[in-house]
C-alpha cells in the first residue's frame, strides 16, 4: 500500500475519532489496530467533553474530509426515508452550506482566470458567497451596462445576445481540487483493490469498475468549461418547454475554474413552507418531476445527474403552473444505446406487471448469468414489486425494497453495471425529492405514458426514415465503396488467397488458457521425468550416465510437445 495512501486512512480515522464517530472507526477492518493509537491520544478525550449532537458531528467529520466526503453526505441527504431526522436535517446542510474559502483567493482566481480586474468584468460583485459546496462556490455579480469599456466583452448567452447590467452568477473552483480529489480517488482504487481480493460479494459488485466510473465523473466536475457546455445543451433540450428552465451561460466570461451564467431567482425545492404560502400547484410540481427524469434518460438522452434540492429552484411567478429550474451541471449523464432500450423494455414490462419478461430481459441483456431460471426470478421479482402498485410514496418502504432487491441480486448473481450507476443515483434522487415533495404521488401512472409515448415514436414511421435520412451519407459511402471490394475479394478468391479474420476476445482468451494449460503440463512432465530418473538413479543403482539419457531423453518428448503446441 503507497505511503500517501496509508497516510490519508490514518487521517480519515483521525477524523472520524476526533469527532466522536467511534462506531465507524469499529467498522473500519482493513486498518483497525491504528484506532488505539487514536483512541489513546489525549486531545481525543479532551474532544469528547464538548461533543455536538451526532448528526452535527457526522456533517462536521464530512466536511472536515473533504469533496469526495461531502458528495456522499448530500446523497444520503436526499433519502430523508431511510435516515433518523436529526442526522438527515444536518446532512441536508451539505447541500449548498458547506464553509466557503475566502474572498480573496477567489477574487485572485476570478482575475487570474479572465486576465482582466473584476471591478472590470462586472459593474457590481458581491464578496460574500451566495452559496458554497463541496467543489466550487458562487457569487453574486452584474454585467457592465451598454456603452462601457467592458460591455462590450460580456460574451453571449448560449446564442442570445448578453443583456446589459444582467445579474449573473460567478462560480469559482475551490483552490486545490485536483490534488484532493486525486489522492482520496487513490484511496478508494486501493480499498477497491482490498475488497474484491478479498471478498466474492466486492467481485460480483464490481467495486473497482464503480470506482474507475466515478473517477471519471468526479474530475469532469474540476472543468467548468464542460459544465457550461453541459448547462448549454440542457438548455437547448428543454427549448421551448414549460418544464424546465436552464439559466444562459455567458461564454466570454467561462474558463476551466470561472464559469458565469444567468441568475435564478426561485424558491428552492426543499422550502415547502414557502412554495405552499405561494399556492403552488404541489401536484403538477411532483408529477412534472417525474416527466423531467424521463424526458432526460429516453427522449434526449442527456440527464442531469446531480438532482440534490440545492440544485433545484421553482420559479412561482404563476403559481398554478410552477416551473423547474436547474443549476449545477458539473454531473450530466447518458446512456449505451443497448441499455436505454433495455431499460426502457423494463420500465414498461414492471408498469405492466409482465415480471417474467423483466427476468428474460435481465438474462438477454447479460445482467445475470445466462443460465439464470427465468421462472425463479421470476417469481422472485413478484414478490418484491406486486405489494408496492398502485400506491402512493408515502405507503412505500423503500428502505424495505432496497433490502429485498439485493437479496434478489445476491440469489441469481446479478452483475452491477458501473455503466448505470450515474442513472440509479438519480432515480434515487428524484424518488427522494417526490417523497419529500407529494407523498400522494403515484409514479406509476405519471411515469408510463411518457414511457409508452417514447416507445412509440421511437418505432414510428416518421422516426424510421429520420434514423434512414440521418445515415443515408454513411450509406451511400458504403455502396459506393462496395463494386472495388467486391471485385478485391473476387480476386483474392480465384488466387487462393482469400482470408477470413476471426477476431474475438473469448477465442483469444482461450487461447491464452490453452497455451498456459500446455505449459502446465510440460512442467508436469520434466518434474515426472525428473522423479522418475531420480527413482531409478536410488533405487535400482543405475549407473549415472543411464540415468542422464533418460532424463535427456524425456526432456527431448517434452520440447517436442511444446514445439507442437
Amino acid at each position: 500500500m503507497k505511503l500517501r495512501v496509508m497516510a490519508r486512512l490514518i487521517e480519515i480515522q483521525r477524523v472520524l475519532v476526533r469527532h466522536g464517530l467511534d462506531e465507524f472507526v469499529r467498522e473500519t477492518h482493513l486498518y483497525r489496530p491504528l484506532r488505539f493509537v487514536f483512541l489513546a491520544s489525549p486531545w481525543t478525550w479532551l474532544e469528547r467533553r464538548k461533543q455536538a449532537p451526532r448528526g452535527e458531528r457526522l456533517r462536521l467529520a464530512l466536511e472536515e474530509l473533504g469533496p469526495i466526503f461531502i458528495k456522499f453526505g448530500q446523497a444520503l441527504s436526499t433519502r430523508r426515508d431511510l435516515l433518523p431526522p436529526d442526522i438527515a436535517v444536518e446532512l441536508a446542510k451539505l447541500q449548498d452550506r458547506v464553509p466557503p474559502f475566502d474572498n480573496a483567493t477567489a477574487r485572485a482566481i476570478i482575475e487570474k482566470s479572465l486576465g482582466k480586474p473584476v471591478t472590470e468584468a462586472f459593474a457590481t460583485f458581491e464578496e460574500q458567497p451566495l452559496a458554497a459546496a463541496s467543489i466550487a462556490q458562487v457569487h453574486a455579480a452584474t454585467l457592465p451596462a451598454a456603452g462601457s469599456a467592458s460591455g462590450a466583452a460580456s460574451g453571449t448567452a448560449s446564442g442570445a445576445p448578453a443583456q446589459p447590467g444582467a445579474e449573473v452568477i460567478v462560480k469559482v473552483l475551490r483552490p486545490g481540487m485536483r490534488d484532493v480529489i486525486s489522492r482520496d480517488l487513490e484511496v478508494m482504487h486501493e480499498l477497491a483493490r482490498l475488497a474484491k481480493a478479498n471478498s466474492a460479494e466486492a467481485r460480483r459488485l464490481r467495486v473497482d469498475e464503480i470506482v474507475d466510473e466515478y473517477e471519471k465523473t468526479i474530475l469532469d466536475e474540476l472543468d467548468l468549461m464542460r459544465e457550461a457546455a453541459n448547462a448549454s445543451q440542457l438548455k437547448r433540450n428543454f427549448e421551448g418547454s414549460s418544464l424546465l428552465h436552464v439559466p444562459a451561460v455567458y461564454w466570454d466570461l467561462c474558463r476551466v475554474d470561472v464559469m458565469v451564467m444567468e441568475r435564478i431567482r426561485g424558491v428552492t425545492i426543499s422550502d415547502m413552507d414557502t412554495l405552499r404560502a405561494k399556492g403552488t400547484n404541489i401536484a403538477m410540481l411532483a408529477q412534472n418531476g417525474v416527466k423531467i427524469f424521463f424526458t432526460q434518460v429516453f427522449r434526449h438522452n442527456f440527464f442531469h445527474a446531480d438532482m440534490h434540492p440545492g440544485n433545484i429552484f421553482v420559479l412561482v411567478d404563476d403559481p398554478a403552473n410552477p416551473r423547474y429550474a436547474a443549476i449545477d451541471f458539473g454531473i450530466v449523464g447518458t446512456l449505451d444505446l443497448r441499455d436505454q432500450h433495455y431499460l426502457a423494455e423494463n420500465f414498461l414490462a414492471v408498469f405492466d406487471r409482465d415480471y417474467r419478461r423483466v427476468a428474460e430481459l435481465h438474462v438477454q441483456s447479460g445482467w445475470v448469468p445466462p443460465d439464470t431460471r427465468v421462472d425463479e426470478m421470476e417469481s422472485a421479482i413478484r414478490t418484491v414489486l406486486e405489494p408496492i402498485f398502485d400506491r402512493p410514496l408515502k405507503d412505500i418502504s423503500f428502505g424495505t425494497i432496497l433490502l429485498r432487491l439485493f437479496d434478489i441480486s445476491r440469489r441469481f448473481d446479478m452483475r452491477i453495471q458501473p455503466q448505470l450507476i450515474l442513472l440509479q443515483k438519480t432515480l434515487l434522487n428524484i424518488e427522494g425529492l417526490g417523497r419529500d415533495l407529494y407523498p400522494e404521488l403515484d409514479i406509476w401512472q405519471t411515469a408510463a405514458p411518457i414511457l409508452r409515448e417514447w416507445m412509440s415514436d421511437r418505432i414510428s414511421p416518421r422516426a424510421q426514415l429520420k434514423h434512414i435520412r440521418r445515415n443515408l451519407p454513411d450509406i451511400l459511402t458504403s455502396l459506393h465503396a462496395l463494386p472495388s471490394l467486391i471485385k478485391v475479394a473476387v480476386q483474392q478468391a480465384e488466387d487462393g488467397k482469400l482470408a477470413l479474420g476471426v477476431r474475438s476476445e473469448e477465442i483469444a482468451a482461450l487461447r491464452r488458457e490453452m497455451q498456459e494449460s500446455e505449459q502446465r503440463r510440460n512442467r508436469t512432465l520434466i518434474g515426472t521425468a525428473l522423479g522418475f530418473g531420480s527413482l531409478l538413479w536410488i533405487g535400482f543403482g543405475l549407473p549415472p550416465d543411464i540415468v542422464g539419457w533418460l532424463l535427456l531423453l524425456a526432456a527431448a518428448v517434452v520440447l517436442w510437445r511444446a514445439r507442437r503446441s
